[in-house]
């Protein structure tokens, strides 16, 4: 399962925004370092589709796709010599897919800092892009004397070199304009400013009305290179524990329709190039979650392995086509089911209903 994790500075709301995807019970306190160990949970990628085809086949259960987030233990300058949790929280960083930058905005007097979302991301940047540098440094001459020997290691060296010079300006590698293939060459090196990145500004109920300016002026520093939301994490955090009717009532009631944590999860779900193919029948109506680009074979993996191997053919509609036609049935009747074969590359909202020989 992909893992997001939460990267802050001490009391941004991280623990807060754990609680409200995962149904957590992380401790939110207001002091530094209230998390030491990191938090684990797993959400549910929203999906509307899935709740139309059950209805249209009258599942029995109805299965999400889900990602991992991981709420993380303050960041703080200096925690690439070792300040505050130092080593111990970047080598938490390490074990993530991507990482969800959480910048404060909102007012509290018993918060120390400042409450300025670009002076937090300046700080998280510095620290991150530091490491890196520092792992790096470590490998740029002990490589370059192995490439005088070794010349399938050259391109390996020029990515380093490169890494280092962008990172010597302060510049994080996701900002840096890198090639794939460069990024490809650094990934054994596990650096934490090469992974994807997902920012949340978290504003306090009375920002709600500068929600589009706070979140502007991130976008702008980040020049494209993130994607940026804005939410309430606390007033989300207390909606997320009430029943669901009643969610939906006090989100409505504040003019955030059904708030901004369902679109903060389908965005970080889709920057790891994620995608969900769909099945649907009496027993179940399930997403499954498959990399942009695979192959009709590589997405029947996802439910079992034997699907794979044994694979002969998938019959495959779009959702929407499936949902007109009424079901599997009509769909096969009037000729809208297609029979792909091994090359076929799946899409988005694929339903599928594979054969296969074991």
């Amino acid at each position: 399962m992909e893992k997001f994790g939460f990267v802050g500075l001490p009391n941004a709301g991280k623990s807060s925004l754990y609680n409200a995807l995962t149904g957590g019970s992380a401790l939110a306190a207001p002091y530094a370092f209230a998390t030491t160990d990191p938090n684990v949970g797993v959400a549910k990628v929203p999906d509307y589709r899935l709740q139309l085809l059950s209805s249209m086949s009258q599942s029995k259960n109805i299965v999400h796709a889900s990602v991992q987030f991981t709420d993380i233990g303050g960041l703080v300058e200096g925690a690439s010599q070792g300040e505050g949790l130092g080593n111990q929280f970047l080598a938490n960083i390490r074990e993530v897919d991507a990482i969800v930058f959480v910048l404060r905005a909102f007012q509290d007097p018993d918060i120390p800092g400042d409450p300025d979302p670009l002076e937090q991301l300046r700080v998280l940047e510095i620290e991150l892009t530091l490491a890196d540098l520092e792992t790096l440094e470590k490998q740029v001459a002990k490589k370059i004397k192995i490439a005088r020997l070794d010349q399938t290691i050259a391109g390996e060296v020029n990515a380093i070199e490169a890494a280092v010079d962008n990172l010597s300006t302060g510049t994080p590698l996701y900002r840096s304009g890198l090639s794939e293939e460069e990024l490809g060459f650094l990934s054994p090196y596990f650096l934490l400013t090469a992974k994807p990145v997902l920012a949340i500004v978290n504003i306090g109920e009375d920002q709600l009305a500068d929600s589009v300016e706070l979140t502007e002026a991130v976008s702008l520093e980040l020049e494209g290179k993130a994607e940026v939301i804005s939410a309430c994490i606390q007033l989300e955090a207390e909606a997320a524990e009430l029943p669901l009717d009643e969610q939906a009532d006090l989100l409505e009631g504040l003019g955030l329709g059904e708030g901004a944590l369902p679109r903060f999860i389908s965005q970080a779900y889709h920057i790891l190039g994620l995608r969900t193919f769909l099945t649907t029948g009496e027993k179940e109506s399930r997403a499954w979650t498959f990399r942009d680009g695979s192959t009709a074979p590589e997405a029947a993996g996802r439910i079992h392995t034997d699907f794979q191997k044994g694979f002969i053919r998938a019959e495959t509609i779009n959702w929407e086509t499936l949902l007109e036609c009424g079901g599997w049935v009509e769909a096969r009747e009037s000729g809208k089911v297609r029979v792909e074969g091994k090359d076929y590359i799946v899409q988005d909202g694929d339903v599928m209903d594979f054969r296969f020989n074991v």
